[in-house]
């Protein structure tokens, strides 16, 4: 008997950590599945709050270590030091290659330094896991705008707008793309 309980415990002790992440993921995904239903009917300025705490819960990878080397990147990055930016970004993807925002954070240092194909692969591994992530929307229009295709940049913008209706820089991108197409809004 004695045995069989030993065997149940390290069983649980294995189990359990499990067990525990999928509560943690679950409740993650219902404070962000909450966001997302109520930033589809926000004003304005109660959008740019609750966008706020999007990014907020994205930025947030389980590592106190792994989110100050996100937090060091994009530092760099608002410093315009692209290279930098991207080591550290990589440095997070490879201790943990689930953590999206950080494939997202080097897709837009890759962008700025312009290396298109490693971004737009990063922008393509973002939406694959988070169809919903409105910035990779929206920073796919900025790809394909800055790369002579219109129709699809609109479409890209357009499909950040259908998650977030008030996101910034979309709004006149698709405003900007849709005169210069002739399109009606």
């Amino acid at each position: 008997m004695r045995v069989r309980a030993t065997f149940l415990n390290l069983i649980l002790a294995a189990v359990l950590p499990v067990f525990l992440t999928c509560a943690a993921f679950a409740e993650d995904t219902g404070k962000l599945d909450e966001l997302f239903t109520r930033l589809l009917t926000a004003e304005a300025d109660e959008a740019g709050r609750i966008e706020t705490e999007i990014w907020i819960e994205w930025r947030k990878s389980g590592s106190p270590a792994l989110d100050l080397l996100l937090q060091r990147g994009l530092d760099a990055m608002n410093l315009g030091d692209f290279d930098q930016a991207i080591e550290h970004f990589t440095a997070v993807i490879d201790h943990d290659p689930d953590f999206v925002e950080a494939w997202n954070a080097r897709a837009t240092a890759y962008f700025y330094r312009g290396d298109f194909g490693p971004s737009l692969a990063d922008i393509g591994h973002v939406l694959a896991v988070n169809p919903r992530h409105f910035g990779a929307l929206s920073g796919l229009g900025m790809f394909l705008e800055s790369t002579g295709q219109p129709d699809r940049a609109l479409k890209a913008y357009q499909a950040a707008l259908a998650i977030d209706p008030h996101l910034a820089g979309a709004v006149e991108a698709v405003e900007r793309l849709s005169t210069d197409q002739g399109q009606e809004l």
